[in-house]
């Protein structure tokens, strides 16, 4: 009983920190790849004075410690999808945009140069036109109209009025799906060459290294531009996340410390009910040490017991938890996620942590063993 103590308190740590862990790796597994963690993202500051035009781009490319520049430009287009027509937001990029953005395709596949016609969905696409999922349109064909603001000349100075309407007699083929909520389209910026596109909305830097990426962060802000990187977002959602992990593991020590008072009870019991064996032992050439040893041996040993089974008790609830929610998950279209992970090193430390709570519950009880005189010990009954 002492041990099954000493395992659900185990069990309770493992099982609360394995839940903080799960939910961060499972943010970063969503949200990252190695190439987004190296990337900035650059857009205009609100002001508007400085542009990010193709002249900006080619700056940026010439910056010492960036490897690769992916621009992005929004475009206004109605899209037409067998009978049906509807406004979208059309996004001009190259392939690599969405892999230094960490966006991931969950069907079909990505932009590729080889396929310039070829174009990747978000999943809210499929609401536009009638879809009840957005995997139903991979492989259609659509062709877009587009629409972009007509330069004139007042006072010779290049201003934008109106819209001007641009027909581009081509067929594009949905090849892939994201999972992101707004209604946008990716279109291969290879395949737009018609619409002479010179101003971005953003772009992705993909830099060395991470210690180049704060040279390049100095370097583009003087240059008039915003910069943000998904590197920060992942370290400010590490902090909250080791907050929460600690406030897990401190409910798991209290489970922990109950369960070693109940240790600690148990062994003093067991002082009293082998007073008399102390004794004998003692009369017989046992020395303190020995009775001593005996006393921590056995605590250390339950204790370490313990852990094994509290490892086994929380790895098992966790992967029952998390069935259950994938369960529930599923039935309401969900994805299945992986809430729990259990690191190597936290298995090793919350046995070595039971061990060690063990040995010290057997401290005092062995020292007062070893003190108890055979005389007494023998008449004890």
């Amino acid at each position: 009983m002492t041990i099954l103590g000493m395992s659900i308190g185990i069990g309770a740590i493992l099982f609360l920190v394995s839940f903080g862990y799960g939910l961060q790796e499972t943010l970063k597994a969503r949200i990252t790849t190695s190439e987004s963690l190296l990337t900035l993202d650059i857009t205009e500051a609100k002001a508007g004075i400085v542009s990010l035009d193709g002249k900006m781009i080619e700056s940026i490319e010439k910056t010492e410690g960036v490897v690769e520049v992916s621009p992005s430009a929004r475009i206004i287009a109605q899209g037409l999808l067998g009978d049906i027509s509807a406004d979208l937001s059309v996004n001009s990029i190259k392939p690599s945009f969405l892999r230094l953005g960490g966006t991931r395709i969950s069907d079909g596949e990505t932009l590729d140069d080889a396929n310039p016609e070829g174009v990747v969905i978000a999943s809210a696409v499929a609401q536009v036109f009638g879809k009840k999922e957005a995997t139903e349109m991979i492989g259609q064909e659509i062709s877009f109209v587009f629409f972009r603001p007509k330069k004139t000349e007042v006072g010779g100075e290049e201003l934008q009025s109106n819209l001007e309407r641009i027909d581009l007699d081509k067929k594009y083929k949905i090849i892939g799906v994201t999972e992101e909520e707004d209604s946008v389209i990716y279109v291969n910026s290879n395949s737009l060459g018609d619409l002479r596109i010179d101003n971005f909305i953003q772009a992705k830097v993909k830099c060395s290294s991470q210690q180049a990426m704060g040279l390049v962060r100095d370097s583009i802000l003087n240059q008039g531009l915003l910069v943000s990187s998904l590197s920060d977002i992942i370290d400010q959602a590490n902090t909250i996340f080791y907050v929460i992990q600690w406030i897990l593991g401190v409910f798991g020590f209290i489970a922990l410390g109950v369960s070693a008072i109940g240790m600690f009870n148990t062994m003093t019991i067991a002082l009293l009910e082998r007073t008399e064996e102390i004794g004998i032992m003692k009369s017989i050439g046992a020395s303190d040490g020995t009775v001593s040893m005996m006393f921590i041996t056995e605590s250390t040993i339950m204790g370490f017991l313990g852990g094994i089974s509290g490892v086994i008790i929380g790895l098992t609830g966790g992967y029952i938890f998390n069935f259950l929610i994938n369960l529930l998950a599923s039935h309401y279209g969900g994805q299945a996620v992986s809430l729990f992970y259990s690191p190597p090193i936290l298995i090793i430390l919350v046995i070595i942590s039971a061990a060690v709570v063990g040995f010290f519950t057997g401290v005092v009880p062995a020292r007062r063993a070893s003190k108890i005189d055979p005389l007494d010990a023998l008449r004890y009954k």
